[in-house]
């Protein structure tokens, strides 16, 4: 590889670093024989080893806590081949639907239980958890209401997490939120634009809000609903009682705490708000011979298109975790899921007769999973439960508890508590007796839900796995081939790294488990945030965001924060360069600033004449620059050290995006290079699999001075963070460290690698990015290069010139690539008409050099539709890619061969994968959205 780079390789000791200095500018060079606080290297034996120290420091007592986290079921049928399957778990989001449509379905049944359970019209693909998905509904109230007010009602019972992340955003947008004690029967303010009711409430009252939201319709404003899908199954869905918006979290649909996440929170919207809907939606469309087709719908609503006009900054979802929480209720149908509920609410009915027998003062008769209690000696009682039970109780107040059962919750739990209340023990007897007793009546479910056949066929394990295994061959993913994606960073997800997401200790933890519980936890959490400090010249990391579009909203409020404790509430311009992520200028608009679009040059690199000039025309105020580094055009910028001074002269911060940080890590960091604070993609950098769409991390990184204006949390077991800085930030992720349960993935990848592992990383990226960038230059020119004519980790390769001379498309080379057995790399990113390519370190040479065999095949069959050896609109590109059927089905017509279309290259005789539909119509799905199980009769 290194040859073909022209580089001499007779020290092989020094080619490397050879390649890196002469791609890596040496004014942000880092040193390398600096000292590290990231050990050596561990072997898998040994890091697993060090895992389980960890979690031998947590400790799983029962939760019955709540606050939208319970004990669940995973049937073992799903944790095996979805959450322990690479197939599932390496997938890349499905903008090649063609290669995708096992995902999609799965997503289709997730968006049929959601838009089911809670009786509205459109769900989509899932949201990032239950508080942002409730402050996605606050802004999508704002866009659809036509009310003038800047009022939001939020309920008095809403979850203490989701208040806390509400006014976190609403400040930054200028929002007022009221408070009122809604089912306590207070009124409403004259002028609102949205109301948000929890369903039942934190307190477990189960009360019906319909008059609320009359009321709020009657003000002009939009009704948003947090309910719980579990309680759906038995009383009366927020559709049927008139709410625009329902919200919440699918984790106890079978997903495992996981002390905060990852978990699919949902939305669905009534009929007329599928346009506003925020995140990504799953719909119908029909392929080349009219077949039905999944696919990604409205797609023109996305960052990368409308970019500060998007609906949200979201660019990801949870996509692994909602095809969990899908399969779950494919398994359980809605009689399993009906029983799981009434055997729940039965529970929560007979531990209230005993209490109640016992003289205890429950505060609620109506209700569907949780008791609030008032006792004088609480916090004893509360504390008593932990150390004597092994039981997690809530003290909601001075004199409150609240007590949550769930499908785990056991009749000897039951015991235990009536106990500790001091009432008599006695035989539960049959846990169905009391079902629903405690609902009210006129609030019971009448209508059926779940009805497509799917929810009725998949109820045996045997028929449960073929039905995974079927979807999973539908797809490509990583176990495949490689996922050539340019910014998305599709490395190795190592097995030993995925190992210890289900260990009870790091699975089966509430969120907001005492301190003494999770003490392997922080410890892990602490050690994880000083390496990701260290490695991008930061002071202070927050884990909590869990996604990069939250990363990036956390470190623009957190520029916001600086800005204002120094008095300058003027300073609110964001500048953004012309080439940046769609999310960035998303994400400044939601952090409450005004977007400047920067130029680039003709070579990629920020307009440095255009930046003075902006910098000069907003001289006081400038917020901050967004950034990204290496930049999106794939190479590293030789002037970065000079715009940053230039915006830190000006009073600006600068934010660093670091999508691409796996282009740097140990060579340069952003600290040094002039970044003040970054998010750091853990999903593409730091080896967390993308899962199909999800989940991510996002976690933000600064400055010593912006550290105290990073994310905190309401019911975070600890103040101060590694480096001992106490952050004061309202908090952007509904636990407060984000997704947890997935950061021993991170923590594995970098204790595996050690400081030395992930600077050869690096190299070994820009590497295979350079090879491929020099293999492919005669036949497709590489559109930006940066110093010593090299690229980054990844290269944009332009498609145009083939356009003009063949008349094939971009379009048509990715869906060729298909037909070679690749996923295609980022089409028309940043540059419309370009592939952008990043093969990343996981990819051996042997699969790099398929990849560019199929990229120079495909080339000279465009070349031979110029040359008219294929007609135009007759060749294999236009009709790729070719599916079986269409193979062998009639007559073959085609002016091109079986064998061309098919087996293009001999390599793919044995192992061909097959798509399994051909090219679908992107346009028809949105002319005709559908995006709900489609009934059987359409795929006879």
């Amino acid at each position: 590889m290194l040859d073909a780079l022209g580089i001499d390789t007779s020290d092989p000791s020094t080619s490397l670093e050879t390649l890196m200095r002469g791609a890596v500018p040496a004014s942000i060079l880092a040193d390398p024989s600096a000292t590290s606080i990231i050990p050596p290297a561990a072997t898998e034996a040994e890091a697993l080893a060090e895992l389980r120290a960890f979690a031998s420091h947590n400790r799983v007592n029962r939760s019955m806590i709540g606050l939208g986290y319970y004990g669940t079921l995973t049937p073992s049928v799903i944790q095996r081949n979805v959450l322990e399957n690479p197939s599932w778990y390496t997938a890349y989001t499905p903008y090649q639907p063609e290669i995708s449509q096992g995902r999609l379905e799965a997503l289709i049944n997730f968006q049929t239980m959601v838009a089911d359970l809670t009786g509205l019209s459109t769900a989509n693909a899932s949201m990032l958890d239950e508080s942002t998905a409730v402050a996605e509904g606050m802004l999508l109230a704002r866009r659809a209401s036509k009310a003038k007010s800047a009022a939001f009602v939020v309920d008095a019972g809403a979850f203490p997490q989701t208040k806390a992340l509400l006014s976190t955003r609403a400040a930054a947008l200028g929002i007022e939120l009221v408070e009122r004690d809604l089912a306590g029967g207070e009124a409403l303010p004259e002028e609102l634009f949205g109301v948000f009711v929890q369903y039942p409430a934190a307190s477990g009252l189960v009360w019906d809000p319909s008059a609320v939201i009359d009321a709020a319709h009657v003000a002009g404003g939009l009704a948003v609903v947090a309910a719980d899908l579990l309680a759906l199954t038995l009383i009366s869905s927020p559709g049927s009682l008139g709410a625009d918006v329902a919200v919440g979290t699918t984790q106890r649909f079978g997903v495992p705490m996981g002390f905060g996440g990852p978990h699919a929170g949902y939305m669905a919207v009534r009929q007329g708000l599928e346009r506003q809907l925020p995140g990504r939606l799953v719909g119908v469309s029909v392929d080349a011979d009219g077949k039905p087709a999944y696919r990604l719908s409205l797609q023109t609503r996305e960052q990368h298109i409308r970019r500060e006009k998007a609906t949200s900054n979201i660019c990801t979802a949870q996509v692994l975790l909602a095809v969990m929480a899908a399969m779950y209720a494919v398994y359980h149908g809605p009689d399993g899921l009906r029983q799981i509920a009434g055997d729940v609410a039965s529970k929560a009915s007979l531990l209230r007769s005993r209490l109640v027998e016992a003289g205890v003062d429950v505060v609620h008769d109506a209700f569907f999973d949780t008791l609030t209690v008032r006792a004088a000696d609480a916090s004893d009682l509360v504390a008593r439960a932990h150390d004597e039970l092994g039981i997690l109780l809530h003290l909601a107040g001075e004199d409150t508890i609240a007590i949550s059962v769930d499908e785990t919750t056991t009749s000897a739990e039951l015991d235990a508590v009536t106990s500790l209340f001091g009432a008599e023990i006695s035989a539960f007897g049959p846990l169905r007796d009391e079902a629903c007793s405690a609902l009210p009546q006129e609030l019971m479910r009448a209508d059926e839900y779940l009805t497509h056949p799917v929810f009725h066929v998949h109820h045996s394990e045997t028929a449960m796995m073929r039905y995974l295994k079927s979807l999973a061959d539908r797809d490509y993913a990583l176990d495949r081939g490689m996922i050539p994606l340019g910014s998305c960073t599709m490395k190795l997800n190592a097995a030993t790294e995925m190992a210890s997401i289900t260990w009870p200790e790091f699975a089966q933890i509430h969120p907001f488990a005492p301190e003494s519980d999770v003490g392997g936890y922080l410890d892990m959490i602490d050690q994880l945030e000083s390496w990701l400090a260290e490695v991008t010249g930061y002071d202070a990391v927050s884990l909590q965001p869990n996604a990069g579009s939250q990363g990036e909203l956390a470190g623009l409020l957190a520029i916001r924060g600086y800005h204002l404790a120094n008095g300058d509430e003027h300073r609110t311009v964001c500048l953004i360069p012309s080439s940046a992520h769609g999310t960035n200028a998303a994400s400044a608009v939601l952090a409450g600033m005004k977007v400047v679009v920067v130029a680039c040059d003709e070579l990629g690199n920020v307009d440095l004449e255009d930046l003075r000039a902006k910098i000069a025309a907003h001289a006081d105020e400038i917020a901050a620059l967004m950034i990204t580094y290496p930049s999106t055009h794939g190479v590293y910028e030789h002037d970065v050290v000079e715009i940053t001074t230039a915006v830190h002269d000006a009073g600006g911060q600068v934010y660093v995006d670091g999508a691409n940080l796996n282009a740097l890590l140990g060579y340069a960091r952003f600290g040094d290079l002039g970044g003040d604070v970054s998010h750091l993609n853990l999903h593409k950098t730091f080896a967390i699999p993308h899962g199909g769409g999800g989940p991510g991390i996002g976690p933000v990184a600064a400055k010593a001075h912006l550290a105290p204006h990073l994310p905190s949390h309401p019911l975070a077991q600890r103040r101060t963070y590694a480096g001992g800085y106490e952050f004061t930030g309202g908090p952007v992720s509904a636990a407060p460290y984000g997704s947890a349960g997935i950061l021993p993935i991170s923590w594995s990848y970098v204790r595996m690698m050690g400081a030395d592992g992930l600077r050869d990383a690096t190299a070994a990226a820009v590497l295979s990015a350079n090879y491929i960038a020099a293999r492919l230059r005669d036949h497709y020119p590489v559109l930006y290069t940066g110093e010593n004519d090299r690229v980054a980790h990844e290269c944009i390769l332009d498609l145009r010139p083939l356009k003009e001379a063949t008349g094939i498309t971009v379009d048509d080379v990715a869906k060729r690539l298909i037909d070679y057995g690749f996923h295609a790399p980022t089409m028309s990113f940043p540059v419309p008409g370009t592939l952008m390519v990043e093969p990343t370190e996981s990819e051996d040479l042997g699969e790099i050099d398929r990849f560019i065999e199929a990229m120079i095949m495909i080339k000279s069959e465009a070349d031979a539709v110029a040359s008219g050896r294929w007609p135009a609109d007759d060749n294999p590109l236009v009709h790729a890619p070719h599916t079986a059927v269409s193979l062998i089905a009639g007559e073959w017509s085609h002016a091109y061969t079986r064998e061309d279309a098919a087996y293009p290259v001999h390599s793919l005789v044995a192992g061909k994968y097959w798509p399994p539909v051909r090219r679908i119509d992107q346009a028809y799905g949105d002319r005709n959205l559908v995006c709900a199980c489609p009934p059987v009769e359409a795929f006879a």
